[in-house]
């Protein structure tokens, strides 16, 4: 089964942003409501027989079941008969906030993730339809459930064959969007190795480096208008919690943070087909961004965005039918990629590759980056037939 997604911006009335507006406020009250009687379950069960508190204790009957997605999606069923808050939205809705819920609390046990948090107002940003009948788009216009007919932007057209199963729909600071997963019923084979490999090493010097010898600069997104958002958040301080003015200014902030990953997205998208215009088969390194992210230069490397790039790279070199692979990151820089002798570790300030042992020189980065290329190679049962001097 293939699936695609596909976003779209939407043009909706008043009347249906008051409908958008009132699922998101009733799924963010569901979502409290939830996590509250986890929060509370747990708590109930960490108080010692000897040693209850003064002051207050959860006091839940001992043979209370863990309140799981089955129990309370059993108990938001009988809630709705005398809710008509929750009867006012799709049942649909409300059972995916719960598996959404559901799904955060299991990884934060499975990957020591924290706590699921408390959703604040205009915190809860999108709702999801799973299940979509009959004719979904027709004419630049999306009909959804509860909603109706909604006018969006169609910037492209869907793929002859692929059917629309969902929906998200999601709330930004320049509007509102659509979410469309698109499914085509057909297997898609593993693409293999294939034609002019080529390897890539990032970095905050240059953002990235290839094995053809391209250097690309990185672009610096968040400190270019890093002055104006300090300048927005700092008036922010001074204005009164609730009032129009402070929502006001946080839609302006909301607007400048869109701006700049919207920024970053769209350069990872033209620097992943310039990459894919120079070869077939792509390998970068196998690196732990969080670790990473946590180091000396975390500002920048959060703001290059190189996970994102690399989830974007892997996909465009999906869509292209180009070769992506993963290598070993330990000793790129310490390795000749001619003869594969060791140089030795370099400090940050060296920027020349020179070999001791074939006297090979070129830019650190390059080097690395052609050190990746072979591993890469090698690491599909392929042998490098030339050198790339």
């Amino acid at each position: 089964m293939l699936t695609l997604t596909y976003e779209y911006k939407l043009k909706p009335t008043k009347q249906q942003i008051e409908d958008i507006e009132n699922i998101l406020t009733v799924c963010r009250k569901v979502w409290n409501y939830a996590l509250r009687e986890r929060k509370d379950w747990v708590n109930s069960r960490k108080c010692k027989v000897n040693a209850c508190s003064l002051e207050y204790e959860y006091i839940i009957k001992a043979d209370e079941p863990f309140p799981n997605y089955h129990v309370q999606a059993k108990r938001l069923t009988e809630a709705k008969k005398n809710n008509p808050e929750l009867k006012s939205v799709n049942a649909q809705v409300l059972q995916q906030v719960l598996r959404t819920l559901d799904r955060a609390w299991e990884e934060m046990k499975s990957r020591n993730f924290g706590f699921p948090r408390f959703k604040k107002h205009f915190k809860m940003k999108s709702f999801v339809f799973p299940q979509l009948k009959g004719e979904i788009v027709k004419a630049c216009r999306v009909k959804l459930p509860q909603l109706g007919w909604i006018k969006f932007h169609q910037s492209r057209a869907i793929p002859e064959g692929f059917v629309v199963c969902r929906a998200r729909v999601v709330r930004r600071a320049s509007g509102y969007f659509v979410m469309l997963s698109l499914q085509l019923d057909v297997n898609v084979p593993d693409i293999s190795f294939h034609g002019h490999p080529i390897g890539i090493d990032i970095g905050l010097e240059s953002f990235l480096a290839t094995s053809e010898g391209m250097l690309i600069a990185r672009p610096k997104f968040f400190n270019s208008l890093q002055r104006k958002l300090q300048l927005l958040q700092r008036r922010l301080r001074n204005k009164k919690l609730g009032s129009n003015n402070r929502q006001k200014l946080n839609a302006k902030i909301a607007r400048l943070h869109q701006k700049i990953s919207d920024t970053r997205k769209d350069f990872h998208l033209k620097t992943a087909h310039k990459i894919c215009d120079q070869g077939d088969s792509i390998f970068v390194e196998d690196i732990d961004f969080i670790t990473w992210a946590k180091g000396m230069f975390c500002k920048h490397t959060l703001d290059a965005g190189f996970g994102q790039f690399f989830t974007i790279l892997s996909y465009v070199t999906w869509k292209r039918g180009k070769y992506f692979g993963k290598v070993n990151k330990d000793g790129t820089s310490q390795t000749c990629p001619n003869c594969d002798a060791y140089t030795g570790k370099k400090t940050l300030d060296v920027r020349i590759h020179s070999c001791p042992e074939c006297g090979y020189t070129t830019n650190r980065d390059v080097a690395a980056s052609q050190v990746i290329r072979n591993r890469g190679v090698n690491a599909v049962g392929q042998t490098v037939l030339e050198k790339v001097c």
